[in-house]
């Protein structure tokens, strides 16, 4: 009997910039950047994915995104569209499952586990979710299957922006152990470093060191 959770992490696409794409549609195909104003020292909250090749990326110093990306659209943030649209896509969930964990306005966990809906596959029902999204919002979303939140997290990034990932549990194992350990949940840039500077570059090295040793080296979580 298979007991392995069903869990579905759902991430939506540049979120902001995105919506200010599809609500002004002069914007689209252009690098939008949305955040604080470059010149008052803010910060960027999303960046379209036509800015990013140009290394800018979120919590970024905006007057850094500026002298980066020149041309780029900078807007402030309407948050009040972002919850009203966010309260849309939640109730979307809603149709799927009443587990439903939201991490922020863009994203969420579903725990899709004992749903009798198509076929209780946790892989159509994230696709299904996916495309209902686009349909009714006009926007696109990342979806990852796993059975723990860990990976479900993951997956949904390995194919953005509008893609879908699963992660078995027999491929978890293999998963975790190529994974950069940067990519580890509570790993920051000065531990990453440190660990960098120890050998530990990924899941396979993380584990390979003996629990003690890492205690000593790193103290408690």
């Amino acid at each position: 009997m298979n007991t392995a959770r069903k869990i579905i992490h759902i991430d939506m696409d540049a979120f902001y910039a995105a919506v200010e794409q599809r609500d002004r549609p002069e914007l689209r195909g252009k690098p939008v950047i949305v955040g604080g104003a470059p010149d008052k020292r803010g910060v960027v909250a999303t960046a379209s994915y036509e800015a990013r090749p140009f290394g800018i990326h979120s919590a970024m110093p905006a007057a850094t995104a500026r002298r980066l990306c020149p041309h780029a659209v900078f807007l402030r943030p309407r948050f009040e569209v972002y919850r009203q649209v966010s309260r849309q896509i939640r109730a979307i969930f809603q149709r799927y499952t009443e587990q439903i964990e939201p991490l922020s306005l863009d994203e969420a966990y579903l725990d899709v586990t004992d749903s009798t809906l198509l076929h209780n596959s946790a892989s159509l029902i994230a696709q299904d979710i996916l495309q209902t999204i686009q349909r009714e919002t006009r926007l696109s979303a990342s979806a990852g299957v796993s059975y723990n939140k860990f990976l479900a997290k993951l997956a949904s990034e390995v194919n953005k922006p509008n893609g879908f990932y699963l992660i078995t549990p027999e491929q978890g194992p293999a998963f975790v152990e190529q994974l950069p350990i940067g990519k580890f949940h509570g790993i920051g840039k000065k531990t990453e470093a440190k660990m960098q500077q120890l050998g530990i570059r990924t899941g396979a090295d993380l584990k390979n060191w003996p629990l003690e040793r890492l205690l000593q080296t790193f103290g408690k979580v």
